[in-house]
């Protein structure tokens, strides 16, 4: 009854959402019937637009995730845009260091080849360093917060600006390939890469950059449910966020947790580089994140905190990411904003139906 009560909240919001947004449209003079079928149309009308839609979901389900482990230890982590940039460029930094790419840096030709590595080692290391480097700088906060009492909200916040604004310099003055235009690094060697899925699914056109990176996430989102719900280290984790003084009665710490929690969801945030750096992108690109950092705030608050509800909050969200460009081409007065508008009235539902689940 616990996990249905988990997917019925976040639906039942959604499906509000839709009606009052359905409202919001008639009241601009639109139809939306014909708004509804051009967003869903286009988020799930193809396998091309299946694909898209669940690319989309991926870095997502990786933010929320984030977000929901750190709120189950009751910490707010809103750190995960500052994970996620110096994550994706920790990643792209192994990926071309060890990737045997020859590199023009300054006018000087870098030849790394001799330090390269095959791919059934160099895949692993990357994901591994795209973890790591976003659990460091998510143990930051939790270790400022467990030892010294300080906001978790205030020191993520600011370790976004100081994070991005890192990797920006190092990509501009030390990684960036002289005489490109766009701020980026080198491109990762080949044996770094993951496969896309149209590789191995025929049916997925190949223009869709969905890949391997989708399969993870779904991944993480078992084994997350599985720490939180069927471990001792989790079920500490979650006694802390239900009641620290009560925990620490009965022998857990709660400043053991808070670092526990923060450096988790740090690395969960920094999965976001699998996608966008070993499956897509191919190369750290500066300014490559829409908020997706703050956006799996939002994916978590839906999704009821729960693995579950992340994962299929991600796709709600996905599916209005992806549908809201037509709606805006296609419809004579709705704009691209219904998806943000969509969004926040479902967020609110939740919160009022989580509220008055309580009483």
């Amino acid at each position: 009854m616990k996990i249905l009560r988990e997917i019925f909240s976040p639906l039942l919001a959604v499906l509000l959402a839709f009606v009052v947004g359905a409202i919001i449209i008639l009241l601009i003079k639109d139809n939306p019937v014909e708004t509804y079928s051009i967003l869903l149309a286009n988020s799930f009308g193809s396998a091309k637009n299946i694909g898209y839609t669940l690319f989309y979901a991926t870095p997502l389900i990786f933010t929320g995730l984030a977000v929901a482990v750190a709120f189950r230890c009751g910490l707010f982590n809103i750190g995960g845009e500052g994970q996620l940039y110096v994550a994706s460029f920790a990643t792209a930094w192994v990926g071309v260091t060890f990737g045997g790419t020859v590199v023009d840096v300054f006018g000087a030709k870098q030849d790394w080849s001799w330090m390269s590595l095959p791919g059934f080692l160099l895949v692993p290391l990357c994901i591994l360093t795209a973890m790591v480097a976003g659990g460091i700088w998510g143990a930051i906060p939790g270790f400022l917060r467990a030892k010294f009492g300080s906001s978790e909200v205030i020191n993520t916040i600011m370790l976004n600006f100081i994070g991005i604004a890192l990797v920006s310099y190092f990509t501009q003055y030390h990684y960036k390939v002289p005489g490109d235009p766009i701020l980026q690094s080198a491109p990762i060697g080949e044996a770094a890469q993951i496969p896309q899925l149209h590789e191995y699914l025929s049916f997925i056109p190949k223009d869709v950059p969905l890949n391997f990176a989708f399969l993870i996430a779904i991944l993480m989102c078992v084994l997350v449910y599985i720490f939180l719900w069927k471990t001792k280290w989790g079920y500490e984790l979650r006694a802390v966020g239900q009641n620290a003084s009560a925990a620490e009665y009965g022998g857990i710490s709660p400043q053991k947790q808070i670092i526990t929690a923060m450096t988790i969801s740090g690395a969960l945030a920094g999965m976001v580089a699998i996608n966008e750096v070993l499956g897509y992108r191919h190369n750290y690109y500066d300014g490559f994140s829409a908020e997706l950092g703050f956006l799996g705030i939002a994916v978590a608050l839906l999704g009821r905190n729960h693995p579950l509800g992340v994962f299929i909050a991600a796709i709600f969200f996905a599916i209005l990411m992806r549908g809201e460009i037509f709606v805006d081409a296609f419809t004579r007065y709705v704009s691209k904003d219904i998806g943000l508008i969509l969004q926040a009235i479902a967020i609110l539902f939740v919160a009022c139906l989580q509220k008055y689940s309580k009483k």
